[in-house]
């Protein structure tokens, strides 16, 4: 049945970014409707490492705490190259940064969503609402969104969250997600008993691959791989067995008290995905925000995992979107002022105080996101580059390198809600 709706701030996409942005909203007082095209929370990818920066957006969001008593937190990175048969560097994790004691922890997708949506108002988030369509209603700006269902929504704001394969995205003008030319496969495995694993990241370098495990709690291990596939791997990637086979292949020369994780690990509790990311150039010259449209996480900045930032970015985004977008609506114009402006003359100044606190995030965030991304990509191409140089650098000085800045990238702190 069509209907038509009239909100202020409209998301799409439920995943981290859209979430995190509409709580953040609702913390300054700020309502807003997410539209999510699947019929319940969508989870992909399992777990997320999350680093110091996403936890100082996550205890402005107010679920830092829940989240903490969830997850072991991490102690170390410990890295051990398979090639040469032995540990190559560890890092604590227990240290200082500018902004504050560093934390890292692995958390489970599917609890991050939760905690988040739990703190919304109910009936925040519409799901099975596809959207199909992005039009523009004359002089007022005002846009309008058509689902696959023919409702059609009127809103003031428009922020796009809908992941890699962005609707939004590409209405603002940004072409599709660029493949870096490499694969990752991600699987969990939940035991009915303890783990017996110490809380370190273990990170372990091979032959063109990087592969990594950790423990999300007292029960739950996750582990990943990321590697350059022949063109008869990538027919192989929809199929997990195959890709179970392909991990345990590589990894042979994991001790296996920690591959045994991996073995355990059921097909359907593994997940195989071609890395993408956005240009530099895009992300320098893009529109991040045109009018009262902008967007936030994979739509704006899909990046490769290799500094494990990408939903920690997308977290960020939100609470600095929301701080700069509240303001538009939460800063009344006086009295006398906006009785002689009249209902058209104040619907044009909302509309420019939207389209200034846009800008101010576009600014904001431009260049964190680029240099994230663009590290994460060059990080991708060093470790699994076979190029003699390369594969030294990689072996025997990367590692120490790699846990540091880690670290490095992760000592940012996105502010407060006040």
């Amino acid at each position: 049945m069509e209907s038509s709706l009239v909100e202020d701030i409209v998301i799409v996409g439920a995943g981290i970014a859209g979430l995190a942005t509409s709580l953040a909203l609702h913390r300054l007082g700020v309502p807003s409707l997410v539209l999510e095209y699947s019929d319940t929370l969508r989870v992909t990818g399992f777990a997320l490492t999350t680093w110091t920066n996403a936890w100082k957006a996550l205890d402005a969001l107010g679920v830092g705490t829940i989240l903490r008593h969830q997850h072991v937190q991490l102690k170390e990175n410990v890295t051990t190259s398979l090639i040469l048969g032995q540990q190559t560097s560890s890092l604590s994790f227990e240290g200082t940064g500018k902004h504050g004691d560093c934390e890292v922890r692995c958390v489970r997708r599917q609890l991050m969503l939760e905690a988040i949506a739990n703190e919304l108002p109910s009936g925040t988030i519409r799901f099975l609402s596809k959207v199909v369509a992005i039009e523009e209603s004359g002089f007022s700006k005002i846009k309008i969104v058509r689902l696959d269902d023919g409702t059609t929504i009127k809103t003031k704001v428009l922020i796009g969250c809908d992941g890699i394969n962005s609707v939004v995205a590409k209405w603002l003008g940004f072409k599709e997600a660029s493949f870096t030319g490499r694969y990752v496969i991600r699987g969990y495995k939940k035991l009915m008993n303890n783990h017996g694993l110490e809380p370190k990241f273990m990170h372990y370098f091979g032959k063109g691959f990087r592969s990594g495990v950790m423990p999300c709690d007292d029960n739950t291990v996750y582990w990943f791989l990321t590697w350059t596939p022949t063109s008869e791997e990538k027919e192989l990637a929809k199929n997990p067995s195959k890709m179970k086979q392909l991990v345990l292949r590589k990894v042979e020369k994991m001790p296996s008290d920690i591959k045994t994780f991996i073995e355990k690990t059921e097909t359907k509790d593994i997940l195989t995905s071609p890395l993408k990311y956005r240009h530099e150039w895009e992300l320098m010259l893009g529109k991040i925000s045109k009018g009262n449209v902008c967007v936030v996480g994979d739509a704006f900045h899909p990046m490769a995992p290799d500094l494990g930032q990408g939903g920690c970015c997308a977290l960020e985004d939100g609470i600095i979107l929301a701080r700069h977008l509240a303001e538009a609506f939460t800063k009344k114009t006086g009295k006398h002022v906006a009785k002689e402006m009249g209902e058209e003359g104040k619907s044009k100044e909302q509309y420019k105080k939207i389209e200034a606190s846009l800008r101010k995030y576009a600014k904001e965030r431009r260049w964190r996101n680029i240099d994230i991304s663009v590290t994460s990509y060059v990080l991708g191409f060093v470790l699994q580059g076979d190029l003699k140089l390369v594969s030294h650098f990689r072996d025997k000085l990367f590692p120490a390198f790699l846990a540091e800045l880690l670290l490095k990238k992760s000592d940012f702190d996105c502010g407060k809600l006040n």
